[in-house]
This record gives C-alpha cells, sequence and structure tokens, in this order.
C-alpha cells in the first residue's frame, strides 16, 4: 500500500505530496489545467477540486499549488488520501513514452559540501564539458538549458558547472536539508534523458573563455605567464576539488598587483580573503621571488 507524506514548501500556496519510490522518469510536468493532463490521469482528477491551480510531478513528489478560497490546514490530509485512494487502486500517475525511457542512460550524481555554506556541488559520473562556465542570472543561461532549468527554482541564485560537477548556489530563504534531494534528482533526469548540459560552441565565444584560449595565454607577458601556470598547477585542482574555480585576470607590472576571478563555490566564501591572502599570494610572492607582490579578488 502506498502511502504518501505532506511536505511544506517555502511557498504557502503550494505543498508536497511525496512518496517514497520515483513516480516520474522522465522528466519534470506541468499542469495549468484540466486540458493539460493527457499525460496524467492523476492529475487529471486532481483538477476535479475546485482549489487546485496548478499540479506538478518531479521525482518522487506531486506538488499542488491551491486558489486561495481554502487553506492548506483545512484539506491537506483529504487530498493525500485521495492520491493515495487513486494510486492503491490501481490508478496512473504519468503516462510516459516508453520508448524514450528506455533511451535513458543510467548516471549516478552524489552530494558534495563546500567550504561556502551557500553552496553545494552536485557531482556526476559522466563528464559534463571541457569548457567551465558560470551563470549569474537566468538571461546568461542561452549556452546551457541546465542551468536555465536550474534558474527556475525560486532559491537558486548562481550556477557554475565544470569538468563533471555543477555548483548551486542558493539564496539565504532556503535550507539545503530541506532542497538538496530535490536539485540533485533533477539534475540527474536532465542528464540521463540524453540532453546537453552545455554548448561549449557558445561558451567558448565568450570573453572569461576567450582568456582560456593558447592565442590569449601567447600575447601576455613572461611574469602572467609563469601567474598562470602557477594558479593552473597549484591551486586550480584545489579549488575545484571545493567545486569552484580560480582564473587569471590580469598583472599590472607597475603596483605588482595580479587580479583573479574566483567562480562557484569560491565567489563569495567566507574564507575566500583568507585563502588568497595566506595562500595564494604567498605562493606567488615565493615562486615569483617578489614580496611586493599582491592579490585582488574580482567575484565577477
Amino acid at each position: 500500500m502506498e502511502k504518501v507524506t505532506i511536505r511544506a514548501t517555502q511557498n504557502p500556496a503550494i505543498i508536497k505530496f511525496e512518496f517514497s519510490d520515483f513516480i516520474a522518469s522522465r522528466t519534470n510536468y506541468e499542469f495549468k489545467n484540466i486540458d493539460d493532463t493527457a499525460d496524467s490521469p492523476l492529475a487529471r482528477q486532481l483538477f476535479y477540486l475546485p482549489f487546485v491551480k496548478t499540479v506538478y510531478i518531479s521525482g518522487n513528489f506531486i506538488a499542488i499549488e491551491r486558489y486561495s478560497i481554502v487553506e492548506w490546514t483545512d484539506v491537506q490530509d483529504e487530498v493525500a488520501e485521495q492520491i493515495e485512494n487513486f494510486v492503491n487502486n490501481g490508478g496512473q500517475i504519468l503516462i510516459e513514452n516508453q520508448e524514450e525511457a528506455k533511451k535513458k542512460v543510467p548516471v549516478t550524481v552524489y552530494v558534495e559540501s563546500t567550504p561556502n555554506p551557500a553552496v553545494m556541488k552536485f557531482v556526476s559520473n559522466k563528464l559534463l564539458t571541457k569548457t567551465m562556465a558560470e551563470f549569474k542570472n537566468i538571461d546568461q543561461t542561452a549556452p546551457s538549458a541546465l542551468a536555465r532549468e536550474l534558474f527556475k527554482f525560486p532559491f537558486v541564485k548562481e550556477v557554475f558547472i565544470d569538468e563533471n560537477y555543477i555548483s548551486v548556489t542558493k539564496y539565504d530563504m532556503a535550507d539545503w536539508n530541506e532542497i538538496t534531494a530535490e536539485v540533485r534528482s533533477y539534475i540527474r533526469s536532465f542528464i540521463e534523458d540524453g540532453n546537453t548540459v552545455i554548448d561549449e560552441s557558445l561558451i567558448q565565444q565568450t570573453p572569461a573563455a576567450e582568456k582560456q584560449q593558447e592565442a590569449y595565454f601567447d600575447n601576455l607577458d613572461a611574469t602572467s605567464q609563469r601567474i598562470i601556470n602557477i594558479l593552473e598547477e597549484y591551486v586550480k585542482p584545489a579549488v575545484q576539488g571545493d567545486g569552484g574555480n580560480i582564473a587569471f585576470e590580469s598583472y599590472d607590472e607597475a603596483d605588482k598587483r595580479v587580479k583573479v576571478i574566483l567562480q562557484g563555490a569560491c565567489s563569495g566564501c567566507p574564507s575566500s580573503t583568507f585563502t588568497l591572502k595566506s595562500g595564494i599570494e604567498n605562493m606567488l610572492k615565493d615562486m615569483l621571488n617578489d614580496n611586493d607582490i599582491k592579490v585582488e579578488a574580482i567575484n565577477a
């Protein structure tokens, strides 16, 4: 017998009804009215309730947005019971294309915490991109359908994608304990469905990507080239392990100032200043044999 668990959300108009197993294997579904429900007999039945405004089905839950004519505390138990009865009597939650489902490639996505409490790292067992990319808002996401979809979660502030992981920065209004499973499930489903995480041809046209190319490096002065090599060999592997990235921006020979860009989990991280001053700056002073070197972070 299937039993659903009622979960409140950040939005008082929306409540979740969670199942013990996944009910949507292929994608996320949103039904705005009863005419949209060809793919979901359960959603069709739910729309007979006069207070149902929108039905969302994703991963292991059904989320329902209500009209203001009722409060969830008055009706949530009855809705949960109706969902349970529908499923336990053999009702079909979704009608998914089985041929497409067969094309799914099994993907593992696990979660790692980072030094930045606002950032969580979602690591895949598949290579996602050879060209890293950072997205500060949804308007920047033309090269990445995944980043664009993640920004539709109200708690997502920034998205950083590199190699086999996605670092997601959240707003303070959300708690990772409440949203991590949902984000992980969405990322895994997106990859399993064979969607392209990043169109690298579009990323490579951006100024940030151009600075990673060989032609840019060859045109730099010798000191700047040495700084880049030091960052790449000694610093970048460590910050990538923490779900971030460090990129060379510029070197001013006159005042010995090195400007770097911190990305992903490193951007806005409470420990970033300490890391720069005590780690990167001292390393550059030592390896360049120049105690006047200064490091400045630009959190682009």
